[in-house]
């Protein structure tokens, strides 16, 4: 350990990632750790990435059939109107 550079930063970062790898969410790590928004807090979720392979393994493939979608004339007549 002694080779290793550990700064505040290192030890905010291995927090945040260990917060949320036990599955303590962004609004309570993002102000525990001092960020103004929660937003800043999503790079840690970016970075990693066995949050995300868990993540996956819970969907499934999509079996419906793919469509087209049609909007409403209702839908484009508000639109238009904007």
């Amino acid at each position: 350990m002694k080779s290793k550079r550990v700064s505040p930063h290192v030890l905010r970062h291995s927090t945040a990632m260990q917060l949320l790898e036990h599955g303590v969410g962004r609004s309570v790590t993002a102000p525990w750790l001092g960020h103004e928004s929660m937003e800043t807090t999503q790079v840690y979720l970016h970075a990693n990435l066995e949050l995300k392979a868990k993540a996956l393994a819970k969907t499934q493939p999509f079996s419906g059939q793919l469509r087209r979608y049609r909007p409403t004339d209702q839908l484009l007549a508000f639109l238009q109107s904007l």
